[in-house]
């Protein structure tokens, strides 16, 4: 008893979410979408690398403590000169140096220069270098790296539109099928009292065996649609717990069709991602034109350093201590031509970019005006579609009646109700095709909100 209890209670717990609304999809969509989610990890690097670039402008602070010992007679003396701790000694002017030069020997080889005692030498050194002018490269890459990010911001609202076009027909494609299921059940429950009717004159005498047949391997086909239609809807279902990373168990129906949005031509240019992406690609282009024209300028760059050495770290560090700063100007002026083909590269780019961005806005134009065709004549079609199937419905019934009496036969009945079946088939698909159009269009036309 307390097992089955606990299995009792344990059940909720692996439930997916029952009921769930399209405006509930959708922000969960936003929060949980795996793909959306490497995306904005992904523009997060772009935003951290633009920062970096941004950070070069301020230049560079590095502290060097370096620890060395030596008995290389240059070694020694330069410790001894940046510790200053040079004595006349230390350049062999000791009192028996001197005596010898001054008795004519001018070979004499003063020892302790030579071959000094091994010394420790601690130097501590802040270095510090800044750019002061480099012709607007340092900028340029920085406005280059901002707009990388802004492109990978569009990149994750074009996925965004996307996966909400995804869920949409999801939601929509299991509404659907729900609908065939329903309608294919009724159907299935005509041919169950139609084979009871068969079944009743066959044993009166009124029907044949071959009716009784007819109509079992009717029922059959009938109940295999419904159990393909039945594994479409898990598939569905499968596929929504998928795009949210949840389980979900069922969906609040939609029973009403998609609705054909608004165009209005000038927002479309300013709203479209592909278009927006092309716009700023363009600036790209232009931004990377001008760091090739600052290659023909000159650079200009800072630095400055403090320390102080010692033989012991940090001794007397205020006393020893030393400063350097200067400025550095560079100017290339000759490289073969490499920059000014690299200049002409880049031209050339632009203009291509150019071309990319008429492309794009012509291109999307003419895929709405395409989209809007078909979404026009697929709402033609549904109408056609439904007035058939109640046409349908009506000639099934019509049929039914006559063949109770006798007037038409078993096959005569069951093609009226492949008619009608066919008719059903024929409006869900084409209310689906129509519902993606409409989705299409949408997610063109940016519609899902801004990342």
């Amino acid at each position: 008893m307390k097992r089955y209890l606990i299995f009792l209670f344990a059940i909720p717990l692996f439930a997916g979410i029952e009921h769930l609304s399209l405006q509930q999809a959708l922000g969960m969509l936003e929060k949980n979408n795996l793909e959306l989610k490497i995306s904005q990890f992904e523009s997060q690097m772009k935003m951290y690398e633009a920062k970096a670039a941004k950070g070069h402008n301020y230049g560079t602070l590095d502290a060097t403590v370096s620890a060395m010992r030596s008995n290389d007679a240059g070694n020694v003396f330069g410790f001894k000169l940046q510790s200053r701790e040079a004595k006349l000694a230390d350049f062999g002017f000791d009192t028996e140096t001197v005596t010898e030069f001054m008795s004519g020997n001018y070979e004499y080889e003063p020892y302790d220069l030579n071959y000094p005692e091994a010394r420790n030498h601690y130097q501590t050194k802040l270095s510090y270098m800044l750019p002061l002018y480099t012709g607007g490269k340092l900028t340029e890459y920085g406005r280059i790296t901002q707009s990388l990010y802004r492109m990978s911001q569009y990149d994750t609202q074009k996925l965004l539109n996307e996966k909400i076009f995804q869920t949409k027909k999801a939601f929509y494609d299991i509404s659907l099928v729900e609908n065939y299921i329903y309608n294919l059940s009724k159907i299935m429950q005509n041919i169950d009292k139609l084979e009871a009717v068969v079944r009743s004159m066959y044993k009166e005498g009124y029907a044949q065996n071959i009716d009784v047949l007819e109509v079992e391997a009717r029922k059959a086909e009938a109940q295999s649609m419904l159990n393909q239609a039945k594994l479409n809807k898990d598939l569905a279902y499968q596929f929504l717990s998928f795009l949210l990373n949840t389980e979900v168990s069922s969906i609040r129906k939609i029973d009403e069709m998609a609705r054909m949005p608004q165009i209005n031509t000038a927002e479309i240019e300013s709203n479209n991602i592909d278009i927006q992406k092309a716009l700023l690609g363009l600036q790209i282009t232009q931004m990377a034109l001008n760091v090739e024209k600052s290659n023909f300028l000159p650079m200009v760059g800072a630095f400055a350093e403090y320390g102080s050495a010692d033989n012991r770290l940090w001794n007397e560090f205020l006393d020893k201590d030393a400063y350097t700063f200067g400025v550095q100007f560079k100017w290339n002026l000759f490289n073969g031509g490499v920059d000014a083909a690299n200049l002409e590269k880049a031209k050339v780019n632009y203009l291509k970019v150019q071309d990319q961005v008429a492309l794009a806005k012509s291109g999307i134009a003419l895929q709405v005006k395409k989209l809007q065709t078909e979404i026009l004549s697929k709402s033609s079609d549904v109408k056609n579609y439904k007035k058939q199937l109640s046409f349908a419905k009506k000639v099934y019934e019509n049929y039914h009646a006559r063949y109770k009496e006798g007037l038409v036969s078993i096959s005569d009945l069951l093609m009226k109700q492949s008619k009608e079946l066919e008719m059903l088939l024929k409006l869900l698909t084409v209310e689906n095709e129509r519902n993606t159009k409409i989705f299409e269009l949408n997610s063109i036309l940016n519609t899902g909100g801004n990342v």
